[in-house]
């Protein structure tokens, strides 16, 4: 299981009502990740992590609004909370709300992504079946939400789509015992018609995700930062090497932040501190109904 590179692994087997294997990841002399024994069948949902995540993000404000009940977004001037029907756009210096935003369509939207001054919001038809799945648009101050792309046949429910060199990448989550089956999917020649390719996530974050899914995503360069749907946790991924195993995305690391889960995003306000050289973030806090702004932690 790769933590971190040239990290040293140490695994214990257990017996019995135990499975998996205690993981001891090191790397420069530091506790990068662990993943502790789960239960095997049927069990309540976990109250933590598997893993022992390392110092990733803390809280550098918190913006109390009823809507951050599925994800945020920020640019400069504003900052956005995402619930299931309603995009709230407030001012992010006095926290003034100044505009909502839905469609009387929306059913179920869980992140916002910004691009060309519009916020691009995953949609899907979440918990009914068949899967529908699309891409609703926001542009601030028109009041109201537009169908920006509808997928065909989607390989899940959509939760977070995001843009990487050109292209966008989306991930379509499956839940319960099929949640192995969530994939992120890079679309070819910036549009949103053909797969470029398609990838599964860890097995270990999989097992981690207590029968929930990838709620929220970013890119940071090379790295993906992926966020659980309740544990406060940020998942560090990368893309498979010519050595790696195809189709599957790889663990780097795990680190603690303060969004007990749902869609994130980049918050372009400010320079990135911290010695990793993260970005800030922004995401929410939906037990507390806050939106909540996010910088590395200095080590």
């Amino acid at each position: 299981m790769a933590i971190c590179p040239g990290h040293v692994s140490l695994a214990w087997r257990c017996a019995g009502w135990l499975r998996c294997a205690v993981v001891l990841s090191i790397c420069g002399g530091g506790v990068v990740g662990v993943t502790m024994p789960r239960r095997a069948g049927s069990e309540p949902p976990a109250a933590a992590t598997a893993f022992l995540p390392g110092n990733g993000w803390t809280t550098s404000r918190r913006l109390a609004t009823p809507h951050a009940t599925q994800a945020a977004a920020a640019d400069r001037d504003h900052l956005y909370a995402i619930s299931s029907t309603t995009v709230a756009r407030y001012c992010r210096r006095s926290g003034r709300l100044l505009e909502t935003a839905t469609s009387p369509s929306a059913r179920h939207l869980n992140s916002g992504f910004l691009h060309d001054g519009n916020l691009y919001l995953a949609h899907s038809n979440y918990p009914a079946t068949p899967h529908e799945s699309d891409i609703r648009r926001y542009t601030p101050g028109s009041g109201t939400l537009q169908l920006h792309h509808t997928f065909t046949d989607p390989p899940g429910s959509l939760v977070w789509c995001v843009r990487r060199d050109g292209n966008w990448w989306c991930c379509f989550a499956h839940y319960g015992e099929e949640n192995g089956r969530t994939c992120l999917v890079e679309y070819a020649d910036g549009g949103l018609e053909r797969e470029r390719q398609r990838l599964r996530f860890p097995e270990s974050v999989v097992a981690d995700f207590d029968g929930m899914s990838a709620s929220g995503g970013v890119w940071a360069g090379d790295t993906l930062l992926a966020s659980h749907h309740h544990f406060p946790v940020l998942y560090q991924l990368a893309l498979p090497g010519a050595a790696d195993p195809p189709g599957r995305l790889k663990l780097v690391a795990v680190w603690r932040c303060p969004f007990p889960g749902q869609g994130i995003a980049v918050d372009p306000a400010g320079a990135a501190g911290g010695s990793k050289a993260w970005p800030r973030l922004v995401g929410i806090d939906r037990p507390d109904r806050v939106v909540v702004l996010a910088e590395p932690e200095r080590e």
